[in-house]
């Protein structure tokens, strides 16, 4: 807890006297303000991994280089503190927490349950204890059809209904003579036009008595919960006795509320053949924001998607994203199903499974998915999520955005003279020093330039793995004049990278120096994503999570890639020469009408001798001799 008067104790004296209980605890800034939320089972243990930063998130030691103090909240268990994180979430938003990007508040359909006469309504407030939420839709025009189908289906009020508003108004300054309200309402009531349209019961004329409105509220209820069967089964046995009281008009009203589920479910994809309820969550993530995806299947259907974009991205691990979605998504929905799904397994979800349990009122349990249909709905969801986060970052120009900001943080924290509007970078792959080659890739604008990508053949006689010959060996080669006169290797680059620590930044301006060129060069090492400068003994570290870092990782990743590709393919070529080689009655053109035919190695090996026969030139006992071959 915060600590006042006399010598303050640094952070790790106060949390060696935090009590072992459950409970949340705070981080709070040198302003005091709330930047992380958590909970624990033993509250001076967790808080001391954080402190020692023996937690190996990437966020926490720039978070603990920012905390000034801390609180804590001691409770009774671990779902006491589930539940009291998610709220202290929603009261101080802090910024290392995952949340909702934009923190909009999305639409619901609710159910005013504490009237007498309880009516639906399209609505953002915030959550009420006497109302009931089905949501959130993140289709504000999805919702607000909903409603309009479902009081085809189940005659309810409409809480905009100035008629009902009127009613309502009578029964709160008098709910114990609501009998005699509904007999004025009958005498001297005005049916609403939702009434003469069939979309409301009639309670403004007294058409209808607090119990039968009642069982069309549990109707409503239903269908919002997806319990859709119940509700077609309850239609059918009424349209049933009406027929058989000959009262054919209701009878027919009942018929076309049938006919508005029927076209409700044509609409809606059958997903499984069984009766489940669940809930399937895909994620996708870019460096700082996600896009998350709910398909809401009920009753074997998907009833509807749900959308959604958070803050964090690859700034925290997939575990936290989703453990933190989960939990602030289901804090604000009352609809929860049986299961929900999600891509891996949370250290939590016990509990979690437990909390939304006690929710829900009946067994609700996490799972992932492996196979079948659910990995597969499972995979369509983040293919969704993927594609609400692309739209998003087109609509608010997020690339560009972070774009600028990396170069022009690249050009401060490297004491660059101007943003490095041109990257150079270049990687080394080898093993023990065969088939060595270097890649050089290019990123102009802060994105890859795919047309200016370079790769080498290493020329220097190597009998072991040498990262500092080829380098320099490269280098030279790139930045010879002749290669610098030539358009084809396009500009002086603004700043050069080069995958590796120290060794490979001194092979870099050895050879620059040699050249008589004067470039800014860093070498970015993989271990701790340390960048080393020429001008400091001492790494520069770019923020956790900054665009600058994200940026330059992806330059060094980018040249990895192209480089590891360009090794392979020599590799499997000498390797699949060498073993062509040795088949007898195989030269050069047969062997180049095999690799063609088949495309691969790997499909050369998995054909059989019939199939390696129907290559044109090539007799079975050819065939019969490689297929031998491949196999000994």
């Amino acid at each position: 807890m915060d600590i006042a008067g006399g010598p303050v104790p640094s952070i790790a004296e106060q949390v060696a006297q935090v009590p072992t209980d459950p409970g949340c605890y705070l981080w709070k800034d040198a302003s005091g303000q709330v930047i992380y939320v958590g909970k624990a089972k033993n509250l001076r243990a967790r808080m001391r991994q954080y402190v020692t930063l023996q937690d190996d998130r990437q966020k926490i030691p720039l978070m603990m280089q920012l905390v000034s103090s801390f609180d804590y909240i001691v409770v009774d268990n671990e779902h006491e503190a589930l539940v009291l994180e998610r709220n202290l979430i929603g009261q101080y938003h802090p910024y290392f927490n995952v949340d909702y990007k934009d923190d909009k508040s999305y639409p619901y359909i609710a159910i005013t349950k504490g009237d007498v006469f309880p009516a639906i309504k399209y609505t953002r407030e915030k959550h009420r204890p006497d109302t009931r939420y089905f949501g959130p839709y993140t289709d504000s025009r999805a919702a607000r059809a909903t409603i309009d189908t479902l009081r085809k289906v189940c005659p309810i009020c409409s809480a905009s209904c100035t008629e009902w508003k009127r009613v309502r108004r009578l029964l709160e300054k008098s709910p114990q003579d609501a009998d005699l309200i509904g007999l004025i309402c009958a005498q001297k009531g005005r049916p609403c036009f939702d009434y003469h349209v069939g979309r409301g019961p009639g309670v403004c004329a007294g058409m209808i008595d607090a119990d039968s409105y009642a069982k069309n509220v549990r109707r409503v209820e239903r269908f919002l919960s997806g319990q859709r069967r119940d509700l077609i089964a309850d239609l059918k046995e009424e349209m049933s006795a009406a027929a058989a009281e000959l009262d054919f008009e209701r009878a027919g009203r009942v018929k076309r509320r049938l006919e508005v589920i029927d076209g409700l479910d044509d609409r809606q994809q059958v997903v499984f053949p069984t009766s489940v309820d669940i809930d399937v969550i895909g994620f996708y993530r870019e460096e700082t924001i996600a896009g998350a995806c709910v398909f809401v299947v009920r009753e074997g259907r998907t009833q509807r998607t749900c959308e959604f974009i958070l803050d964090k991205g690859f700034d925290v691990s997939e575990e936290e994203l989703i453990e933190g979605f989960v939990k602030r998504y289901y804090d604000e929905t009352a609809d929860i199903p049986a299961e929900v799904d999600v891509a891996c397994e949370l250290e939590d979800g016990e509990m979690i499974g437990e909390w939304l349990t006690s929710k829900r009122g009946r067994v609700c349990r996490l799972h992932r998915p492996q196979r079948g249909e659910k990995h597969h709905l499972l995979e369509t969801a983040q293919r969704n999520a993927r594609h609400a986060l692309l739209r998003y970052m087109v609509r608010t120009g997020y690339a560009d955005d972070r774009t600028n900001q990396a170069l022009l943080q690249l050009e401060s924290a490297l004491a660059l003279p101007a943003p490095p509007l041109r990257i150079e970078c270049f990687d080394i792959s080898t093993i023990h020093g065969r088939f060595t080659v270097a890649s050089m890739v290019v990123f102009t604008n802060g994105r890859a330039d795919k047309s200016q990508y370079r790769r080498f053949k290493i020329r220097a006689e190597l009998d072991e793995a040498n990262d500092f010959v080829s380098m320099q060996e490269v280098l030279g080669r790139r930045y010879a004049p002749e290669r610098m006169a030539d358009e084809r290797f396009g500009s002086r680059p603004d700043l050069l990278v080069v995958d590796g620590g120290k060794p490979q930044l001194t092979a870099a301006l050895t050879q620059l120096e040699e050249l008589g060129l004067d470039i800014p060069v860093c070498g970015l090492a993989k271990a701790d994503e340390e960048v080393f400068v020429p001008w400091d003994e001492t790494p520069v570290v770019l923020p956790t999570g900054s665009a600058s870092l994200y940026l330059i990782k992806q330059v060094r990743d980018e040249a990895h890639r192209f480089a590891i590709t360009f090794h392979r393919e020599l590799r499997d070529k000498a390797m699949t020469v060498s073993i062509l080689d040795e088949v007898e009655g195989i030269g050069p053109r047969r062997k180049k009408d095999i690799m063609k035919h088949f495309g691969s190695m790997k499909r050369l090996r998995e054909a059989s001798v019939d199939e390696i026969a129907a290559v044109k030139g090539v007799s079975e006992d050819v065939a019969r001799a490689l297929y031998d071959t491949l196999r000994a």
